[in-house]
């Protein structure tokens, strides 16, 4: 055990990066400082910073343009200015939205409760653009749904811009008990693929909170000022299309409420919300015999969300698949006939104490009656609840404990989970154990992964294993049952430090999956190769192949996917990716080939002008050979941001099938939104669904008809006190 504990902890120590000499000190002045991009008298008193280093595309190397960063405190804010200086006049100047952006900026990061693992990323484009986000688990992951109370302004001037923010200290959460905060700053400059922070980086581990430089009060420290109280009432106007040309007018109210009694705890609330202002859910294309994942995406659900996250979570990665025992989306969920439970209440509170974090929820939602097949239903009032602890220890590791609840009329539903992630720099170890509750029947689950991404080699490995009465489909999304599969994979990679190439990784495995339900152990090989480009494109192949069985089909399967990235242009990106593989086809019950392609680009025509489209194709062969079906989904859009924070866009998702030789559904959208200040949005959208289904009457049998058509006003607004 010793031998494989340092072997786990040794490419921590060999590769440790130290910027334990990158310290800033923050002074306090009592003169007044205008957030507006240009620099006062009173920032010749502030500490600054310039030694800048690349991360991409050279790592360690002296950055090609000179910044220079700067922070001053007053008695309820921090203050942070930021010189920008461009020789080569190729800064990109875009207008966006907040978290939607494009062309260069910069950002401040913040560990204020100095735990090594969590920080407030706070950042603004060189056209103004806001962007803020919450850095987790030492900045493996990221939450783009927090969002501050904070304000920012950008000047443009002949050698280059400044950028100017004021962060009030009761917007976040810090401990007050503390004399310094971990720090870093950020800088990319898009026309030359560069990324440069004030601290230096590990090339292969990517940007670590642990590894921030300090900020150090200097003669006094932060306070919490004011109630730290936000309050939210929403008013919303929608109309809905009924038919014979008449539409129906609903006019509601909602309310939100959030509340930081301390800088630690954070107390959330809604009444009555309407999550109107959510696009709908992507086309998904599914031939698994188990159900779609949609990400969850309304703001009550996902803000905070990280503390009832698994330990060991990495989206960025995926390889590591934890169980998603809390899946918000089961509160106030879809039903068959398109219809959704109405939420009435929600509440959560999240917080933390040393190195303790916790958080709790509970949520009701009201009775609903709908359709299916012909006949009618009654989804009864319901009570959701959830808890949650986390501890940290040996500075970047962690374990913990989830219960999650369903209680309705006589059915009680649940789980209760056990989880933990060691850490190091550059490899990771979690694990989970699950418990559920069905009334009287439960089962047990686990799931565990490790991931190794040293300098010259990649060792990944995870394995999940799922009872055969393990439901959680009440709360949770682990529809898997009695199954149990495990992948390993290793492989060289190769850092070149000049050239266009940047890194090179081939990978080589196998892998085993067990479904009670074909008695069968599938088990084959995976082979694949990756390359990355500096100019922040790149490529990856792979395949697998072995044996397998479905239906009582034992057959030789084999998939073959391609996927890659091209984001080397300040004006366009853009995916392409597909696969071909032989596999069993559940939504048709047979054996046969299957096959994907599709892409995705975004052109800035103007700075304030964006196009783009999404095209999906999915082809599914006939056992005997020959095509069934094929499955065309297009989604363009054009996106206008005349100014900051005000956006307009129009889209078009189509559906075509071959096997009919026609378009079966249609949606045609425009979204409205303007954050005139923190917080506070305005909201138009109007939808249109037209398919091949008679809702209301059409004179025109099996033709495209009108299927809904919606409208909707949303006001949101702060009270902040």
């Amino acid at each position: 055990m010793r031998k494989m504990l340092l072997l786990l902890i040794l490419p921590a120590l060999l590769f440790a990066r130290n910027n334990s000499e990158k310290i800033l000190h923050l002074k306090k002045t009592d003169a007044e400082i205008r957030v507006d991009g240009i620099v006062e008298s009173a920032w010749v008193l502030a500490d600054s910073v310039s030694d800048f280093v690349q991360h991409q595309p050279y790592p360690g190397s002296i950055p090609t343009e000179r910044t220079v960063a700067k922070v001053i405190s007053t008695e309820t804010s921090l203050f942070v200015l930021i010189m920008c200086y461009d020789s080569g006049q190729v800064t990109e100047y875009q207008t966006g939205m907040l978290d939607n952006f494009g062309g260069d900026g910069v950002t401040i990061m913040l560990d204020t409760f100095n735990d090594k693992k969590t920080a407030y990323k706070i950042g603004v484009t060189a056209a103004g653009a806001r962007m803020d986000s919450r850095l987790l688990d030492d900045a493996r992951d990221r939450d783009y749904n927090w969002d501050g109370i904070w304000f920012s302004a950008v000047q443009r001037y002949d050698w280059g811009f400044i950028a100017e923010m004021e962060i009030p200290y009761k917007s976040i959460q810090y401990d007050k008990n503390a004399s310094q905060w971990g720090l870093d700053f950020d800088r990319w400059i898009i026309a030359r693929s560069e990324d440069i922070y004030w601290c230096n980086y590990q090339e292969n581990e990517g940007q670590r909170i642990s590894k921030f430089g300090v900020l150090v009060f200097d003669g006094f420290k932060p306070k919490v000022v004011g109630l730290n109280l936000e309050i939210y009432p929403v008013g919303l106007l929608k109309s809905s299309y009924t038919g014979n040309r008449e539409y129906n007018f609903e006019p509601t109210a909602g309310l939100d409420i959030f509340y930081n009694p301390s800088s630690a705890l954070t107390f959330q609330l809604t009444s009555n919300p309407d999550f109107a202002q959510i696009e709908a859910d992507p086309f998904d294309f599914n031939i698994s015999r188990y159900e779609s994942y949609f990400s969850e995406r309304r703001p009550f659900f996902i803000e905070g969300q990280e503390v009832f996250n698994p330990s060991g979570r990495q989206r960025n990665s995926g390889f590591y698949r934890p169980l998603e025992l809390f899946y918000p989306r089961r509160v106030g969920k879809k039903l068959p006939d398109g219809s959704e439970v109405p939420l009435l209440l929600g509440a959560r509170a999240f917080g933390r104490f040393d190195n303790w974090e916790y958080g709790g929820f509970v949520a009701t939602t009201g009775e609903k009656e709908y359709s299916s097949g012909g006949n009618k239903y009654d989804e009864r009032k319901a009570t959701f609840t959830s808890a949650r602890i986390k501890k940290q220890f040996m500075d970047n590791s962690t374990l913990g404990m989830l219960y999650v609840g369903k209680f309705e009329r006589g059915n009680t539903y649940g789980v209760l989970d056990a989880d933990g992630a060691f850490r190091g720099d550059n490899w990771q170890l979690a694990y989970q154990f699950a418990r559920s509750f069905k009334n009287s029947e439960g089962d047990y689950a686990a799931s565990a992964g490790f991931s190794q991404f040293g300098e010259k080699w990649v060792n990944m490995f995870r394995s999940r294993y799922i009872g055969k009465k393990f439901d959680v489909d009440q709360v949770g999304f682990v529809p898997w049952r009695g199954t149990w599969n495990t992948v390993l994979l290793t492989g060289p990679r190769w850092y070149k430090e000049k050239g266009a190439i940047r890194a090179i990784l081939l990978y080589a495995g196998g892998f085993g999956n067990y479904e009670e339900i074909d008695d069968y152990f599938d088990r084959g090989g995976v082979v694949g190769i990756n390359f990355n480009y500096r100019r922040f494109w790149g490529w990856e192949v792979n395949m697998d192949f072995g044996n397998a069985k479905d239906n009582g089909r034992q057959y030789n399967e084999f998939s073959t996917n391609f996927s890659s990235w091209f984001n080397w242009s300040p004006k366009w990106n853009g995916n392409l990716w597909g696969g071909y593989s032989k596999t069993y086809n559940f939504s048709r019950d047979y054996l046969a080939y299957y096959s994907w392609m599709g892409g995705q680009f975004s052109w800035s025509v103007l700075s304030t002008l964006r196009l783009g489209s999404s095209l999906n194709t999915y082809i599914e062969g006939r056992p005997a050979g020959g095509v069934e079906n094929t499955v065309f989904n297009m989604r363009p859009y054009i996106s206008l941001t005349p100014v900051n924070d005000l956006n307009i866009r129009i889209y078009i998702d189509g559906l075509y099938f071959t096997s009919s030789d026609r378009l079966e559904q249609i949606i045609a959208g425009l979204y409205f939104a303007y954050n005139f200040s923190p917080k506070n949005w305005i909201y138009f959208a109007f939808n249109e669904v037209q398919d091949r289904n008679d809702y209301f009457g059409s004179s025109r049998p099996d033709a495209l008809s009108v299927a809904a058509r919606a409208a909707v006003f949303k006001v949101k607004y702060l009270y902040y006190f």
